[in-house]
């Protein structure tokens, strides 16, 4: 007489339901990353000199520079403002992205 596996207390009908909930979970999670692709983050420097758009997946889809920051004489000035717009611009997508997948990865880590 062969015996089936114990899981832990769970029977197949338990095993198969949970199964059933990880796709559904999946399936959500997926809408949810696919709704965050959709839209548009915005990063901007100060004063808005540099403006960054960025889409949910992180892609830069734009990049605006006001005419008062360029200044020949001082590159680095661009450079920062730049920097910071774009960083500012992910940090947005991060943010939303966390508020919108936190709840699948929470206590994951």
């Amino acid at each position: 007489m062969s015996r089936r596996p114990n899981f832990g207390g769970m029977g197949m009908g338990n095993m198969q339901g949970l199964i059933k909930q990880a796709k559904k979970m999946q399936q959500q999670m997926e809408a949810e990353q696919a709704n965050l692709a959709t839209q548009e983050f915005v990063g901007k420097s100060a004063d808005d000199m540099v403006v960054a758009t960025f889409s949910g997946d992180r892609q830069l889809k734009d990049l605006k520079i006001d005419k008062e920051a360029i200044d020949p004489d001082d590159p680095d000035m661009l450079q920062d403002l730049v920097i910071d717009a774009v960083n500012k611009g992910i940090k947005a997508v991060d943010d939303a992205t966390q508020a919108s997948m936190g709840k699948y990865t929470k206590g994951l880590m």
